[in-house]
């Protein structure tokens, strides 16, 4: 493992901030023009509560800081996250809110450890908890293990250290990135001037977002363990350095593991790292109340403007000051280290069109694309056309994702880490936002069968977004691939026992020509006897494609399977529909997620 031995000197920002934030509260749009809700009082109620803010999206920036936004728009509605008091503090605020959903606390597990263990073995690598999600430690000795496997490839970064570790405090861990690519002389060095376009994904800021951890592990092995038998992977890793941090906020994810562990079931909702230093009193841990500065409210871009809490106790408390936290100094420093400064200052100019790379810090859920400015969506970025684009395409290969400015699809947001890479450096910079807004495998803690779905939507938009880091600015538009256009849906649809067919659409649009000779279209269903299921592909104009027959003898549980079919006769644009038929009694199953590309 490398450890960084110097730290880059810092480009300053504070004229520029301090001119923000004083427009900002002049404006009546920050945090500090008035008082922030009190914490909600301790109750014998200790579910979380989801509350229904009805036109929220047009109250005043004031009366909504210090809550608990979560990810989720409806219409004009917004949505807090809370406890049982949260409706009187609500209703202190000048707000009409309903409850929307009140969640049970989950179920406890038997405690693991706590803090960085001192050997990163083999059994470290297989904690789990809540259904499968990893423990830092566990993320940790995954890195450390690709390292190993993958000499050739992989490189471990110890890039700074957490809020406890660096005060000395217990529990605390260091911050690690791994870089991947197929070495060369000169790759993996913390400098910006790399031979590659670099990719840089973050995962886990704000701790209790499961899924992001999730998606970062898989898209590590991913391409270590496809280089050089996946062609997209080996492409990727040729020409490309792909960075990943898998927890930038290790000290809040210990908090949530533990919350799931026995530790308190308040935990784990724990959504900030763990600095409880600057709190004049001891802030209850539960869904709308707890420890620590917001990491993704923290950065010194627009500090203290909207979104943003002064209040100690709240969700979104911004910190005392703009970068305070050492997590996130250890992320900038590392921003500078792979990214060169390509934008001069103010909010509309635009960064050099040669600009290289790419930023993607990952977040739950909503299943939305973000691009900065999310300070203020009535400000379009120098790079708005070229973002815009960029998001469109995301979405699409999401399956059909929200895109846009933060405050134009949800709300406005500062601080933010995605508009502080952007604003600083010039990269462009994309919020994730991972998972369905309701449903079975919506919120924070879905369960973990549902990253299955998760990793088909996530997986193109992030070899997408690798591909583009060559020239983003420059290319920008258009379909992602002009010789390839994809298309994921998620949603579950359940095949009944020797019933009618069942369909599932994508409807693409945008592509150019006919399809390819060697489409390919990834299924995924649970069965329990997959040798009854039928499975066929029908294109826009009816034509029908079979991709598996019925087998009696085929008894084995579930399919997953990528068929490669001939559709060259097809054109791309259109409605494509999946039909699946379960032929013979007593067995059913369930569509999880399919992915067409033509």
């Amino acid at each position: 493992m490398r450890k960084r031995t110097s730290t880059p000197t810092r480009k300053i920002l504070g004229a520029a901030v301090a001119l923000a934030t004083a427009a900002a509260v002049a404006a009546g749009t920050g945090s500090s023009v008035a008082a922030p809700p009190a914490p909600s009082a301790a109750s014998a109620d200790d579910r979380a509560y989801v509350y229904r803010i009805h036109d929220g999206a047009h109250a005043d920036a004031a009366a909504l800081a210090g809550f608990d936004l979560i990810e989720d728009r409806d219409g004009d509605d917004l949505f807090v996250l809370g406890d049982a008091g949260t409706a009187k503090s609500l209703k202190d605020a000048g707000l009409t809110a309903s409850v929307h959903e009140k969640l049970a606390p989950a179920v406890q597990e038997a405690p693991k450890r706590s803090g960085q263990a001192p050997s990163l073995s083999a059994q470290v690598a297989e904690e789990t908890y809540y259904g499968g999600y990893r423990t830092v430690n566990a993320q940790y000795a995954h890195l450390d293990q690709v390292a190993s496997d993958h000499s050739t490839l992989a490189t471990v970064f110890d890039i700074g250290d957490s809020w406890r570790k660096a005060t000395g405090r217990p529990g605390g861990y260091d911050i690690k990135a791994i870089c991947i690519t197929k070495k060369q002389s000169g790759d993996c060095q913390l400098s910006p001037n790399s031979s590659k376009p670099r990719f840089l994904v973050q995962a886990q800021v704000h701790a209790r977002e499961l899924s992001t951890g999730e998606m970062a592990y898989r898209w590590i092995d991913y391409l270590t363990d496809g280089y050089g038998s996946d062609p997209t992977a080996t492409e990727i890793l040729d020409t490309r350095e792909v960075w990943v941090v898998p927890i930038g906020n290790p000290d809040g994810v210990d908090m949530v593991q533990q919350g799931f562990m026995g530790g308190g079931s308040g935990l784990q909702w724990h959504r900030k790292n763990a600095n409880h230093t600057h709190s004049p009193y001891n802030c209850s841990e539960n869904s709308g109340s707890g420890e620590g500065i917001d990491l993704n409210r923290n950065n010194g871009s627009h500090w203290g403007g909207a979104g943003t809490s002064s209040n100690p106790c709240s969700q979104v408390y911004k910190g005392p000051s703009a970068d305070s936290e050492v997590e996130n100094q250890a992320l900038h420093d590392l921003y500078r280290d792979l990214f060169p400064d390509t934008r001069s200052g103010g909010d509309t100019s635009a960064a050099d069109p040669d600009t290289q790379g790419m930023f993607v810090t990952m977040h739950s859920y909503s299943n939305m694309v973000l691009f900065p400015w999310g300070f203020d969506s009535d400000v379009e970025s120098g790079n708005d056309a070229a973002l815009r684009e960029m998001g469109r395409d995301m979405a699409q290969l999401a399956g059909g994702w929200q895109y846009g400015q933060p405050g134009e699809i949800l709300y406005d947001a500062s601080g933010s880490h995605d508009d502080y890479a952007y604003d600083v450096l010039g990269v462009p910079s994309f919020t994730w936002e991972i998972g369905p807004s309701g449903g079975s495998c919506g919120g924070f803690h879905p369960s973990y069968s549902c990253q299955n779905t998760f990793w088909n939507q996530v997986k193109p938009m992030l070899t997408y977004a690798a591909d583009k880091a060559e020239n983003p600015y420059g290319g920008g538009g258009g379909d992602p691939d002009p010789t390839q256009c994809t298309g994921t849906n998620g949603d579950n649809v359940a095949i009944p026992d020797n019933g009618s067919a069942v369909t599932s659409s994508i409807t693409l649009s945008g592509c150019s020509g006919n399809a390819s000779t060697s489409s390919k279209v990834e299924v995924h269903v649970e069965h329990t006897w997959r040798g009854d299921v039928t499975v066929d592909l029908l294109a826009p104009d009816g034509s029908s494609y079979r991709l598996k027959n019925a087998s009696g003898n085929d008894s084995a549980d579930d399919i997953h399977e990528t068929y490669t079919v001939n559709l060259s006769s097809e054109a791309r644009n259109g409605t494509w529909k999946l039909r699946l038929q379960d032929t013979a009694r007593y067995d059913t199953g369930t569509l999880d997620t399919w992915t067409l590309t033509l």
